[in-house]
C-alpha cells in the first residue's frame, strides 16, 4: 500500500506539471508488478482533493482518499467519491461530543489567538476547525500555547500544516486513519509506504503505521529528522521527484527504471 500527502509532497502549483507524468508511470508498474494499492492522504476536504485531482490531470484515480486527516473516500465505478460510512459517522460523532465537551477550552484558546496574534479563527460547517496564522513563526508561537493550554483535555488533538492549524479528535489523524484503510485492504503494516513533508504528516510517517517512509527535500526539518531518525529515505529532491525516487530506492531494479 501507498500513501502519498498531497500538498507539497506530491503537488507544487509552480511545477508544470504540478506532479511529475513519471509519477504515474512508476504507479502504473507498481499496481502491475506488485499489485499495489495507493491514495491520497490530506489536509484538504474531499472537494477540494478532487480540484487538485483535476489541476493536476490525475490520468487515472488514487484507490482511496483521506480528506482532512480523518475521513475516508474510495471510488466507485463511474469515479464519483463515497465516502466509507462506518468510519467517518463513528468519527463525526465522537467530533461532535469532543467539540461540544472542549467549547469552553476552545474559546479560551481562541481568546489567546486573538488578543497576541494577527491570526485567524477558522469556523467550519459549525466546528471550531482552526487557525490561520500570518507566517509559520507565528503558528510556531500558536502551536505551543494550544499545547500548554490543551493539557486539561487530553482527546483534544491538532493538525498543523505552514500557517494552518486544524483541530480535533486525537484518535484520528493520518497515522490512524492509514491504518484503517490498510486494515480494510488487509495490507500489514510493513508493506505499507508513506510519504509527507509536514507536521500533520508526522503521525503517518511512523513505523508502526507504515514500513517504508518518506520524504522529499523540502519537507520540514521536523519531518526531515524524524524519517532520517526511524530509517526513512530523505530525498535529495523536492515534491514529486522525491516522490518518485523514494519508490524507485525502496522498489527499484531494471523493472522499475525502465517502466
Amino acid at each position: 500500500m501507498l500513501s502519498f500527502d498531497f500538498d507539497g509532497t506530491l503537488h507544487h502549483p509552480a511545477e508544470t506539471p504540478p506532479v511529475a507524468r513519471r509519477f504515474f508511470e512508476v504507479i502504473e508498474w507498481l499496481r502491475r508488478e506488485r499489485d499495489a494499492v495507493w491514495g491520497i492522504n490530506t489536509g484538504r476536504s474531499m472537494a477540494h482533493m478532487v480540484e487538485g485531482l483535476l489541476e493536476s490531470r490525475f490520468p487515472f484515480l488514487p484507490d482511496w482518499v483521506v480528506a482532512r486527516e480523518r475521513e475516508i473516500f474510495v471510488p466507485n465505478a463511474f469515479g464519483r467519491w463515497l465516502p466509507v460510512e462506518d468510519w467517518n459517522s463513528r468519527c463525526e460523532k465522537e467530533h461532535v461530543r469532543l467539540f461540544r465537551r472542549a467549547a469552553k477550552l476552545l474559546a479560551a484558546i481562541r481568546h489567546e489567538v486573538e488578543e497576541h496574534t494577527g491570526a485567524q479563527w477558522i469556523v467550519e460547517n459549525g466546528e471550531p476547525a482552526g487557525v490561520i496564522a500570518r507566517s509559520e513563526e507565528e503558528m510556531e508561537w500558536i502551536a505551543m500555547r494550544v499545547a500548554e493550554m490543551a493539557v486539561v483535555e487530553p482527546t483534544l488533538g491538532w493538525q498543523r500544516n505552514t500557517i494552518y492549524l486544524r483541530f480535533g479528535d486525537r484518535k484520528y489523524q493520518k497515522g490512524s486513519t492509514l491504518a484503517e484503510v490498510s486494515r480494510r485492504n488487509r495490507v500489514a503494516a510493513a508493506a505499507v509506504f508513506a510519504a509527507g513533508d509536514s507536521h500533520n504528516d508526522l503521525e503517518m510517517l511512523d513505523p508502526a503505521v507504515a514500513g517504508m517512509l518518506a520524504c522529499p527535500v523540502n519537507a520540514v526539518p521536523e519531518v526531515r529528522e524524524h524519517v532520517r531518525a526511524r530509517g526513512g529515505h530523505v530525498a535529495t529532491t523536492p515534491h514529486s521527484a522525491g516522490v518518485i525516487e523514494a519508490l524507485e530506492k525502496y522498489f527499484g531494479g531494471a523493472g522499475l527504471q525502465g517502466s
